[in-house]
């Protein structure tokens, strides 16, 4: 899945099972899975983003899923988003180390350029109605949010309907990725194509 930069992606796990788990940005469990469950599944949102499109990945954390992605799909734009000092200065040190060609903006997604994403990545930020209401403003029209969602997402997405409809969302889906006790899921949101009053 990430193709040239593999070793890129190889470095960057074992920053998260090192430093991300001391400084606490990943759980003490999670470096069993960090592949599966972290890389792999951000990496897997590639099959859903265009050709150099502008990505911002709303509270990033440690960089997921915005690095597996970019890593994954260099030709992307990629912003993360997070508000959070200490993750996002571990940001800017995976992308200094790994010399990867990304933004690290320190803000909320309410602080955030407003229509400036062709789609937005999000994963643990969140309830989706919440998180609609959040992300959809900085999509251009048209644009799209993939969301990462536990084995919840198809009720998540069933309780979001309303904000949904407010937002004035084209389509929403579930996609399931993975197998076993590492499937993850993402729910899929499409932006009006004209900005609502």
């Amino acid at each position: 899945m990430f193709g040239v930069n593999v070793e890129l992606a190889r470095r960057y796990a074992v920053m998260l099972c090192g430093d991300g788990v001391v400084r606490g940005l990943i759980g003490p469990r999670e470096p069993a899975r960090i592949w599966s469950r972290h890389l792999l599944n951000g990496a897997a949102l590639a099959s859903w983003i265009g050709e150099g499109e502008q990505v911002i990945d709303v509270g990033s954390g440690a960089g997921l899923p915005g690095i597996p992605l970019l890593l994954a799909r260099p030709d992307l734009k990629m912003t993360l988003l997070e508000p959070m000092a200490r993750r996002a200065a571990f940001c800017e040190e995976v992308k200094a180390a790994l010399g990867l060609e990304l933004t690290v903006l320190r803000a909320r997604a309410q602080e955030a350029p407003r229509g400036t994403a062709d789609v937005v990545t999000a994963r643990a930020v969140a309830p989706l109605d919440r998180l609609v209401a959040m992300t959809f403003p900085l999509l251009r029209p048209g644009g799209r949010l993939l969301a990462l969602k536990g084995e919840q997402a198809q009720d998540e997405l069933r309780a979001a309907q309303d904000a949904l409809a407010r937002a004035g969302a084209q389509a929403s889906a579930v996609h399931a990725l993975g197998a076993g006790e590492d499937r993850t899921y993402v729910v899929t949101a499409t932006a009006p194509l004209k900005a609502l009053r």
